[in-house]
């Protein structure tokens, strides 16, 4: 019987300009990792493993498929988590301020947690949340 080890060690986000998408994570705070290839493929390393930035058409042609319009919903989210609402707040505030949009504002979630969403200038959907 063959597996799939069960985790994630590469995220990839397609994006319309790459310099763009990279310069959003580096205003975030992000580390850009020596591999990457300016305008091509940009990598961050992150506390769960390696987030990409590579161009959605470049991304749908070696797959073999036809690309989305850059505006649909995915039914993708990516989540980092927090230590309090104040800091899920402050995240969402440089966020903005680096150029995302607020989906949500902060606010309690059942039972007991703390959550609030933007989308990066591609329009990638990110949860910042207390679990």
């Amino acid at each position: 019987m063959l597996s799939v080890p069960p985790r994630v060690s590469l995220a990839t986000l397609g994006v319309v300009d790459v310099a763009r998408a990279t310069e959003f994570y580096e205003t975030l705070g992000w580390r850009l990792l020596p591999a990457s290839v300016p305008g091509m493929v940009s990598y961050f390393q992150t506390d769960g493993g390696l987030l990409s930035l590579i161009k959605t058409d470049d991304i749908s042609t070696d797959a073999g498929i036809a690309p989305r319009a850059v505006t649909d919903f995915r039914g993708v989210m990516l989540a980092i988590h927090v230590d309090s609402p104040g800091a899920v707040d402050e995240a969402l505030r440089a966020a903005v301020q680096a150029g995302a949009t607020l989906v949500k504002a902060g606010s309690p979630t059942t039972p007991g947690g703390y959550r609030g969403y933007f989308t990066d200038p591609d329009g990638h959907l990110w949860s910042i949340a207390v679990p």
